[in-house]
């Protein structure tokens, strides 16, 4: 085994630990912090893979941008994890069920591209466009439609984001925009014209007697 082998098994194994504490962590924002952590490691293995520009835009736009956003998400929501493990066990078995058949269908359509015993052969003229520009043109043509659903997955999630953060709690302070707009400067600062008040200086306080000074021989 060469290095790039043992540097590839050695962040796949930190990525699957990270990937599972995600989901056993106790406290949502070390789980969210487990998720920054798998895909750091997750774009070191792009790297090694020769998929530079997929690797860049895991670190600037998982790791820069959504993660934060997690992180605000779940700092402003404050969940509570303890109601979310109520009837963990009960839960169990379906879920592991569900998990395995996601597991066998990505199987399934993976397994194919482990089969190939040689490397495909890449036309030189595009070997010259390098990794970005094909990987552009792959994905604006042959797989636009699965790009599109994607992005209608993508708003979907924004909205629920959404909902969730503008639901009616104890302590949450909801804003409505068309007062805000409606506001005028009247309704925002008054003057208010006052007669000033003197007061008369009371008078100095008495110095206390000296000790001993009344007492009489």
């Amino acid at each position: 085994m060469n290095t790039t082998g043992a540097l590839f098994y050695l962040f796949s194994a930190v990525l699957l630990f990270a990937s599972f504490r995600v989901i056993t962590a106790k406290s949502t924002v070390h789980a969210a912090l487990y998720l920054v952590l798998a895909f750091a490691n997750a774009a070191v293995v792009w790297m090694l893979l020769k998929a530079e520009f997929l690797a860049i835009a895991l670190v600037l736009v998982y790791v820069g941008a959504v993660m934060v956003l997690f992180l605000f998400v779940v700092m402003m929501l404050d969940l509570k994890g303890d109601e979310f493990r109520d009837g963990f066990w009960k839960h169990l078995p379906l879920a592991g069920l569900i998990g395995a058949v996601i597991a066998l269908e990505m199987a399934l359509v993976l397994m194919g591209g482990f089969r190939l015993t040689d490397a495909p052969v890449l036309d030189p003229a595009l070997a010259k466009m390098g990794n970005t520009r094909l990987l552009g043109i792959e994905v604006y043509t042959k797989y636009l439609y699965p790009l599109q659903v994607a992005a209608v997955l993508l708003l979907v999630a924004i909205v629920a984001a959404i909902a969730l953060t503008l639901r009616r709690r104890k302590d949450s302070r909801y804003l409505d925009a068309g007062q805000q707009v409606r506001a005028k400067k009247a309704d925002r600062l008054r003057i208010v014209k006052m007669s000033p008040v003197i007061d008369e200086p009371s008078a100095p306080p008495t110095p206390p007697a000296a000790p001993g000074a009344g007492d009489k021989k």
